[in-house]
């Protein structure tokens, strides 16, 4: 199966840290909202409802990974990769105050991962 998002170990040392502050129960979500839709911003459960239109990518860090249905139709062909750089974070996010953001790069998926992409996709009825 194709790992649709992984984490940088920075990333995976950041989640750890907020998992230690806010509880084990986080989540992350990608919208086609504010921060050029770079950044992935992680949530208490309370603060974000997952609706229909969102699409469950993986995990990170045993958290949850949810991209909206429209920026999922941009990003479709690409694995995402979760890092940590130094910043702010994101406004809503509970990284900011931790002098780190949450970052988002992508590679592209070689020919054989986008057929198996397609495939599930297929699967799921999207």
């Amino acid at each position: 199966m194709v790992q649709r998002v992984i984490a940088t170990a920075a990333a995976l040392e950041l989640i750890d840290q907020l998992k230690a502050e806010h509880g084990s129960e986080l989540i992350f979500h990608q919208s086609g909202g504010c921060c050029d839709n770079s950044a992935a911003n992680c949530y208490l459960p309370t603060d974000l409802t997952i609706g229909p239109y969102d699409v469950h990518l993986g995990e990170i860090g045993g958290v949850p990974f949810y991209i909206s249905a429209s920026q999922y139709e941009y990003w479709k062909h690409t694995q995402l990769i979760i890092d940590v750089v130094a910043g702010t974070g994101g406004t809503f996010s509970l990284e900011g105050g931790t002098g780190k953001a949450f970052l988002t790069r992508s590679r592209l998926f070689d020919d054989d991962e986008m057929a198996e992409v397609e495939a599930e996709d297929r699967a799921r009825g999207r």
